[in-house]
């Protein structure tokens, strides 16, 4: 018999992706369901997931613990969102009424908007107001069941900015129950004041920046975005082996606005991920696959931009790359906190299945920042992220939109976010009242 912490019961409905490796082909569309179910909790780690019926045999709660009745309620795995660009200032607003107005995202960065309207915000704020402004953030991803994150820099576009983005994602990571994972992004666009020196600053982000980066320990990843408008294949390919040489690990936009190889550079050197692909060609497609490569997709962007060019979400699937979704999260082109929209948007208009839409924002999405072994399934021995939903069961989530159904939601076996549950009531003089 097992100790535990916190004990849930009697949920409606447990629906979660298995293994701590990512699920493709067929098997990205399973997953393990459990009625009238149950999860027992000792420390961070869950301890048993199954049917209520068997947790009286297996499970103890010591004294002191706490028990939760569920009933009519829906659990899932934390969501994990892999591609957010988490610290920044400001907001364009005015962006979005031209894109209201027929301009296009190309029009609007190539006359000063875009990246780097943010860049000049970031620059003048002090890290005290980023870290405000992010705190906020990461508690909304919170309220929609967000317990992992992935946070890019790449609105500093200079050493300095670039690490103090950075030494925020720090701070809040030690501070605020979603997990953070740090991405550098120097490679995001280059800054207004260098556009004549486009090599001396790519020269900056792989001599000073990346080496700065990793000697501080302060990101796991880089990331360039690989497009028309921002640096090309052998730039990107520069700058990320760069960074593979100092121990972070590749991710990249890439394939957003044109084919331009980007996914296949993801699969020459073995990136975490490639994200967006609304213009990936077949043969990136296949090289991923081989690779191994995760594909991120972020159908909120697309939505957004009003684009009516998606990623190939079907034909990822089907040559057996592995497919997660992450919102996106940046001032321009998807100012969201909220993974729930990201999944009713994928299988709305990508096509894909409310149990890949699980899986691709719990367990794939987990596997592309390197901790599926960890997180993103419920799972005995895995920690206890879990988010407790008001509803019967899982594809209420997709099914009942706009909606923000999540009850209580619990990180690394603490409940971190409870919203109290109002009774029902019945209006007085209403028929049928005796």
């Amino acid at each position: 018999m097992l100790d535990a912490d916190l004990i849930l019961e009697h949920a409606s409905e447990l629906a979660t992706p298995v293994g701590p490796a990512p699920r493709t082909g067929r098997a990205f569309g399973e997953l393990n369901r459990i009625s009238d179910a149950a999860v027992g909790i000792a420390g961070d780690k869950l301890v048993f997931v199954g049917p209520s019926q068997d947790l009286g045999s297996k499970i103890r709660l010591k004294s002191g613990g706490r028990r939760m009745d569920v009933s009519g309620m829906t659990l899932l795995p934390g969501f994990v969102d892999p591609h957010t660009h988490l610290p920044f200032a400001g907001y364009r607003a005015s962006e979005f009424r031209m894109r209201l107005a027929g301009k296009t995202y190309e029009e609007i960065a190539r006359s000063g908007g875009g990246i780097l309207s943010t860049v000049e915000a970031v620059r003048a704020a002090d890290l005290p107001e980023l870290g405000r402004a992010a705190w906020a953030r990461l508690d909304r991803m919170l309220e929609w069941g967000t317990t992992t994150c992935e946070a890019k820099s790449g609105y500093g576009l200079s050493l300095e900015s670039e690490l103090k983005q950075l030494e925020v994602i720090r701070e809040l990571s030690d501070s605020h129950p979603v997990e953070i994972v740090p991405t550098f992004l120097g490679a995001h666009a280059v800054p207004k004041e260098r556009r004549t020196q486009r090599g001396d600053y790519i020269r900056e982000v792989v001599e000073e920046m990346i080496p700065r980066v990793a000697q501080e320990h302060l990101a796991e990843f880089c990331d360039v975005f690989c497009e028309s408008v921002a640096f090309t294949v052998a730039e990107a390919e520069k700058i990320l082996e760069a960074g593979k040489r100092h121990g972070l690990r590749p991710r990249l936009h890439a394939d957003q606005i044109s084919s331009g190889g980007g996914a296949e550079l993801a699969a020459r050197l073995g990136a975490a991920s490639a994200d967006h692909l609304e213009f990936i060609s077949g043969a990136g497609i296949e090289a991923m696959a081989r690779a191994g490569v995760t594909a991120i997709l972020v159908p909120g962007a697309g939505f957004f931009l009003r684009s009516e060019r998606r990623p190939p979400a079907r034909r990822l699937v089907e040559a057996g790359v592995p497919v997660a979704l992450a919102t996106d999260l940046n001032p321009g082109t998807c100012p969201t906190e909220a993974m729930p929209p990201i999944l009713v948007l994928a299988c709305l208009n990508l096509g894909m299945s409310i149990e890949e839409a699980i899986t691709a924002a719990t367990l794939n999405a987990a596997h592309s920042l390197g901790r599926a072994e960890v997180i993103g399934s419920l799972e005995a021995g895995k920690q206890a992220d879990i988010q407790v939903l008001d509803i019967p069961e899982a594809s209420h989530l997709v099914y009942h939109f706009g909606v923000n159904h999540v009850a209580r939601v619990i990180k690394k076996g603490v409940v971190v976010h409870e919203r109290a549950r109002p009774e029902a009531m019945w209006p007085k003089g209403s028929r049928g009242e005796s």
